[in-house]
């Protein structure tokens, strides 16, 4: 037994040797990640779409192809995401917050805001064919605001004027406005976004521990209250326990998907060839996808899709736990939990261990401005991982990636040295030429001085 765990234990210090002798991994892996995720989402939305496109009055080609134009205007905002650097973002926080509060007031505006029709949650402002959905925007702005906002702040007493303090307020005021919406599964959504936040900035544990007693009163008195968000729950304890009381009613979409995932087994029906889509699981495109994916696909297709955003976790906060500044820190780990934490959410009211919460699969479910927001915090998390001491070292040493060259990509800033001891220490870690890029190594001493 005490050889087996010697054994583990050097396989896992060799594994993180391994890891952090790579200069530029964590960026390299987030952009896999992210592209590998969009292009499934691509593939299984053309897939699930065509029969929905049909019967909307379009080309079963329709919602695929809108759908792909939203992932090159989201990849359009990732690249730009990593063009503009972390500083800059922290500078822009503040109107990004300002915009989001705005347009979160104005989507409650009858006139303005629509959706409660449809979907029976007033959350889209549309100009002519064109939607936008404020809270996706609010989820980023509040990570990225609360970065720069919490940064560097010590918790010390907490007061009405304490960081923290102003923080949960605003915060909470966004999630009132994007509840009064009626999108349940998007306000738990921001609500744990902002939750997060404040635990990675270090807030008092009762902080935390409060939200979540004021989360539970919440779900009670929606269990309590009637109607279809009710009824969500009900027909989760019915599936928990193994029966479906209403199978044409209530409990129709959620046992559909269970159809769905039971028909793919472990090698799926094949790609294109789901029954499920044929009209029989509704939203099969958005928000349950995974559906699909678990029917075509089968079960290595799901755990796929599972091990990327588990990857994407990782990488995520090992990005986190490596930036140059808290700023950074805070950022990447709120994106990367925001986006983690949505997509296991989605994938487990899927498979009957959540709660129906009708939000959606990150990069894979059709979409339009969830696929271009999301995809541009994704550009902030690659940024902040492109901007790691170790990355800036390693390209001032060896030159950008082929990705950054391609991509006209400038060489990261590294994060300034304020005193002796830390350059000090910054020779000692990442060795001599992290001082300056090779360029600048090779200048005149005199041109140096100036």
């Amino acid at each position: 037994m005490s050889t087996s765990a010697g054994m583990f234990t050097k396989w896992h210090s060799a594994w993180h040797k391994t890891m952090d002798s790579r200069p530029g991994l964590d960026y390299f892996m987030i952009r896999s990640v992210v592209f590998l995720l969009t292009g499934i989402g691509v593939v299984m939305v053309m897939s699930s779409s065509m029969t929905w496109s049909v019967i909307e009055g379009s080309t079963v080609w329709g919602q695929s192809l809108r759908q792909g134009l939203m992932v090159l205007i989201g990849l359009f905002a990732f690249w730009l995401a990593l063009r503009v650097r972390p500083a800059v973002i922290r500078r822009m926080s503040p109107w990004l917050m300002l915009v989001s509060l705005v347009l979160l007031v104005l989507v409650l505006i009858p006139g303005i805001g629509s959706g409660s029709e449809e979907v029976g949650s007033q959350s889209w402002i549309r100009v002519g064919s064109i939607g936008l959905q404020p809270s996706e925007l609010a989820k980023v702005a509040i990570a990225v605001w609360g970065a720069g906002y919490l940064a560097d702040r010590r918790n010390a007493m907490i007061t009405l004027r304490s960081p923290f303090t102003v923080y949960t307020a605003v915060a909470g005021l966004m999630t009132f406005l994007i509840g009064v919406q009626g999108d349940l599964g998007m306000t738990m959504s921001f609500a744990l976004v902002a939750m997060f936040t404040l635990l990675f900035a270090g807030v008092d544990m009762r902080f935390i521990f409060a939200a979540g007693a004021l989360a539970l009163v919440g779900m009670l008195f929606v269990f309590f209250s009637g109607g279809f968000r009710s009824n969500r729950f009900h027909v989760y304890f019915d599936a928990l326990f193994g029966r479906f009381e209403d199978t044409q009613g209530t409990a129709f979409q959620s046992y559909q998907g269970f159809l769905s995932l039971a028909d793919g087994s472990v090698f799926g029906v094949g790609l294109g060839q789901s029954r499920a889509k044929w009209f029989y699981l509704p939203e099969a495109k958005n928000d349950f996808i995974f559906a699909i994916i678990g029917e075509e696909l089968g079960l290595w297709g799901g755990a796929l899709v599972i091990i990327l955003f588990a990857a994407l976790g990782y990488f995520g906060f090992r990005t986190a736990l490596r930036a140059q500044n808290q700023f950074q820190s805070l950022m990447a780990a709120a994106l990367t939990a925001g986006v983690v934490s949505q997509a296991f959410i989605n994938i487990g009211y899927v498979v009957g261990l959540l709660p129906v919460t009708g939000i959606q699969l990150p990069m894979i479910s059709a979409g339009g401005t969830s696929a271009i927001i999301t995809l541009g915090s994704m550009g902030l998390l690659a940024s902040v991982a492109r901007h790691e001491p170790e990355a800036v070292s390693g390209m001032q040493s060896y030159g950008r990636p082929l990705f950054d060259r391609i991509f006209f990509l400038p060489e990261p800033a590294p994060r300034p040295v304020r005193s002796t001891r830390e350059r000090r220490n910054a020779r000692t870690r990442f060795g001599e030429p992290v001082t300056g890029s090779v360029r600048q190594r090779n200048r005149p001493t005199h041109d140096r001085r100036r």
